[in-house]
């Protein structure tokens, strides 16, 4: 079993908001990333989709590109982004009958020895856009990814994996609170994304920090392709 990565899908089935304003590499961004996951990706594999997932603003508007989604092979598990307006209740999205998505929010996904934990993260304190009324989010999405871990179903995980849709780093490349968290509780694997264009990706930080091997999977910065994560 094999497990991938891929953040920002920004999928827009009603076509109000081209990704190409980002950029000529935005143009067709999504048959890039559909055609990459079937060649890549198999039914038994896990595709892991921390954030931005759709433009639409409510769940029933969201349907139709988590059904493209759902369509594709393998188990995904999705968290929250800064632009997922549709965000709902666990119960509501649960109840639309995907057979292949799982929503982690305040909860965990386990199978076969593998636990996934996560949140959306919020920017960083020294950030010039972080005002003072980000301090109550940011601190909600912290107590949000404790919870998460806190629900682990396993005793003895042979993978952990942590996704933040946020990058957990400050403005001069360390740890931030939610990057020291998911370090200090020894989970193997961090996966963030968010970061878009050159502006964006030189703020990407990848590689072992402190116990944790942090991976950007912002979809641009992989070139709209799947990240092979891990395999098992």
């Amino acid at each position: 079993m094999k497990i991938f990565g891929i953040s920002d899908l920004h999928l827009d089935s009603k076509k109000e908001k081209p990704m190409d304003v980002f950029g000529e590499n935005w143009i067709d961004h999504d048959k890039k990333i559909f055609d990459s996951w079937k060649e890549s990706v198999s039914e038994d594999d896990i595709v892991l989709l921390p954030g931005d997932i759709s433009w639409a603003i409510s769940l029933k508007d969201a349907h139709e590109d988590l059904s493209h989604i759902e369509e594709l092979p393998g188990t995904k598990i999705i968290t929250k982004g800064n632009h997922d307006y549709w965000w709902s209740s666990m119960t509501k999205m649960n109840n639309m009958g995907f057979k292949t998505i799982k929503f982690v929010h305040n909860n965990s996904f386990a199978r076969d020895g593998i636990e996934i934990f996560g949140t959306r993260g919020w920017m960083s304190r020294d950030s010039d856009e972080f005002m003072n009324d980000d301090e109550v989010i940011y601190l909600r999405e912290l107590r949000r990814l404790e919870n998460s871990v806190k629900s682990s179903k396993l005793d003895n995980p042979s993978l952990t994996i942590a996704l933040l849709h946020f990058p957990p780093f400050d403005c001069r490349g360390r740890l931030d609170d939610f990057g020291e968290y998911v370090s200090g509780r020894n989970i193997d694997i961090c996966l963030y994304g968010h970061l878009h264009g050159k502006d964006g990706h030189k703020y990407a930080r990848e590689g072992k920090f402190g116990n944790t091997e942090f991976i950007c999977v912002a979809a641009d910065y992989l070139n709209f392709k799947v990240k092979t994560i891990k395999e098992v």
